[in-house]
């Protein structure tokens, strides 16, 4: 499974490449890094194929998550990735507009990574 983590926070890459070492270890999981949701969408572009799930903080500065969200849900439709949002602010408000545009699923932070595990193991 390949997974495209988003988030504007770099020592994030070094948290998820820790936490699923196994995972990556065994070809279970691949992860690729986008720092910023410009960044991110410049990867889909050049991968659409390649990113089936999307794990992506929503408080980022320039684009935020929501915007990346609206952006990917309305272009990349073959086949859909699923999007996973995370966020610090477990907020109604944010949950609610992340349902509206199309995601996936809503992670508040610190990650509950045995959780998320099982969440990607499923999708």
């Amino acid at each position: 499974m390949n997974i495209l983590v988003v988030d504007d926070e770099k020592d994030v890459q070094d948290l998820f490449l820790q936490r699923f070492r196994k995972e990556i270890k065994n070809g279970e999981m691949n992860f690729d890094f986008a720092f910023s949701g410009e960044e991110a969408l410049d990867y889909l572009n050049k991968n659409e194929q390649k990113a089936v799930l999307i794990l992506s903080d929503i408080n980022m500065p320039g684009m935020s998550g929501l915007e990346l969200l609206e952006h990917i849900k309305q272009k990349f439709h073959k086949p859909p990735p699923t999007v996973m949002m995370i966020t610090a602010y477990g907020d109604d408000e944010n949950y609610s507009t992340a349902k509206r545009l199309g995601a996936d699923d809503f992670l508040t932070k610190p990650v509950d990574f045995k959780m998320l595990k099982e969440k990607l193991r499923k999708a």
